[in-house]
């Protein structure tokens, strides 16, 4: 007779004839369920050593199992860092002190006039046809200057450098924004050989910046800056920094004015796109400052003198001269107004900018020296 069973207790189920019978089981487990005949009790698995699965592991076994030891000692092998002292941080590189000094060495300017002349100037042409006016205002120049643009496109940049006259274009330097042209060192390398570019500060006045430009500008190199700060957001221009001029007062060089036309067209900004059309590049007469001269009144009159080089070229060369004369020159930020006004205004300034017969890049046939 069994054995009495306790209250609750679970009965033992048959087992299926040919059946592997367990092992004894630990007090209180519970009895696995029934297997097939022939089935196989499965093994309990080992746990598994996920550090010895890491790259720095398994290279260590290849060279383990190839007999290759690299060696452990200086100076065979790269030297440790004490424990114990802290690291010095690590200089920076890249933004503002990034060195540029080795794209003004005579085999790097020598290999970019080639880039310039062969490709740059070729494409530019092809792509933006330009037409430039103006250039016998300064034709009496030469010395260093500063060119003081407005901006609209990353095509700006390219195409003065490819109509600015050639005693200064082969000794010149781009001003470039730091934390855009110069934030990765791909951008950095690339704009400084293809563009002599030097970085500088526009969220906020840096004296090294400031200094470092002022140095080159003494020792006999031109410059190409963009008084807004960056490009344009909606076609009308911006109010400009007084960068350009304090450094025409440090210096003493002139500050030529330029507009440009037509760029934005071509290549806007936040696009990557290019469409072959049509600029104009005008100069205006070098303002040339005095010592003691207040920067910020002298970048106020760059500022009109772009914006009635603007107006010349959507009206005429005495129209506009009369309107900078009696102080009434359209602003180049355009009307106070919505986004759809202020681009109706300029859809129709643009409609109304006149194409003047002249030949490409001489002085003949231009508007009267001024």
């Amino acid at each position: 007779m069994p054995a009495a069973e306790l209250p609750g207790s679970i009965e033992p189920k048959p087992r299926l004839p040919g059946s592997v019978e367990p092992k004894g089981q630990l007090p209180g487990s519970v009895e696995p369920k029934g297997q097939l005949p022939g089935s196989v009790e499965p093994k309990r698995r080992l746990p598994v050593n996920t550090e010895s699965l890491t790259p720095a592991a398994l290279g260590s076994r290849l060279r383990g199992v190839l007999g290759v030891h690299p060696p452990s000692t200086f100076p065979l092998a790269s030297p440790t860092w004490p424990g114990g002292v802290p690291r010095p941080p690590l200089e920076p590189t890249l933004g503002m002190d990034f060195d540029t000094e080795w794209a003004r060495r005579y085999p790097v300017r020598l290999a970019r006039v080639l880039v310039s002349e062969l490709v740059a100037r070729p494409a530019v042409q092809a792509l933006a046809a330009p037409r430039v006016s103006g250039l016998d205002r300064i034709t009496h120049l030469d010395e260093p200057v500063i060119f003081a643009a407005n901006h609209n496109s990353h095509l700006d940049a390219p195409l003065l450098l490819s109509v600015i006259p050639e005693r200064w274009r082969h000794r010149m330097f781009v001003a470039g924004a730091a934390d855009y042209f110069f934030d990765t060192r791909v951008k950095a390398v690339t704009f400084a050989f293809l563009l002599n570019a030097v970085p500088i500060e526009r969220q906020r006045v840096s004296r090294d910046s400031a200094n470092r430009v002022a140095a080159l500008l003494t020792e006999g190199w031109s410059l190409l800056i963009f008084p807004e700060g960056g490009r344009s957001q909606d076609g009308w221009g911006q109010p400009h920094r007084a960068g350009a001029a304090w450094l025409g007062v440090r210096t003493g060089r002139p500050v030529i004015p330029v507009h440009i036309e037509g760029t934005r067209q071509i290549l806007s900004k936040g696009s990557s796109r290019l469409k072959p059309g049509t600029t104009h590049v005008t100069f205006g007469r070098p303002l040339r400052p005095m010592a003691g001269d207040d920067p910020r009144a002298l970048a106020a009159e760059v500022e009109l003198a772009v914006a009635a080089l603007a107006d010349e070229q959507t009206t005429d060369w005495w129209t506009a001269r009369r309107r900078a004369a009696a102080r009434t020159t359209p602003s180049l930020t355009g009307p106070e107004a919505g986004a759809w006004r202020r681009t109706w205004a300029l859809a129709e300034r643009s409609s109304r900018a006149r194409r003047r017969p002249s030949r490409r890049g001489s002085g003949a046939g231009r508007w009267p020296r001024d």
